[in-house]
């Protein structure tokens, strides 16, 4: 190879390094922010106007006072558990809060989220639901601390 084939060469490297690593990623950050702008800053949630969390991340729960992450998820961050696995964990919450069984199976069921929209598996996510307790019952939660 001769002198001008590796300065060719390292033209082209250059140049992809700016296109590659500079340009492309500010443009997808830049069209995620103005497009998606919770998302691309970690779909945080708030309490009280202080990020608690992500609705994207599990968040370690382990009061019986709330509902728990399920501890089987392949990447064990899921935030998400299974209906059934929701009321699983309604006698546990009711005996901790004395909050209605009928009222903490409807929160469960006004939570439900599926995976495609209107069809495939039903969901709901941790932290929506234990928000919903802490934002319904601020009595009770306020207590514990």
């Amino acid at each position: 190879m001769n002198k001008k084939n590796y300065m060719t060469t390292i033209r082209l490297a250059v140049l992809s390094l700016i296109v590659c690593g500079l340009l492309f990623p500010l443009i997808v950050t830049g069209l995620a922010q103005l497009f998606f702008p919770s998302q691309a800053n970690g779909s945080l949630v708030k309490l009280h106007g202080q990020d608690i969390g992500s609705s994207l991340i599990a968040q370690n729960f382990t009061s019986p006072m709330f509902f728990h992450s399920r501890n089987d998820s392949a990447s064990d961050v899921d935030p998400d558990i299974t209906v059934q696995d929701a009321y699983s964990q309604i006698p546990r919450i009711n005996s901790a809060t004395n909050i209605s069984s009928n009222i903490l199976e409807s929160m469960v069921d006004q939570n439900i989220e599926r995976t495609l929209w209107i069809a495939g598996d039903e969901y709901v996510n941790v932290l929506n639901l234990n928000l919903l307790l802490i934002n319904k019952y601020p009595t009770i939660y306020n207590e514990s601390g």
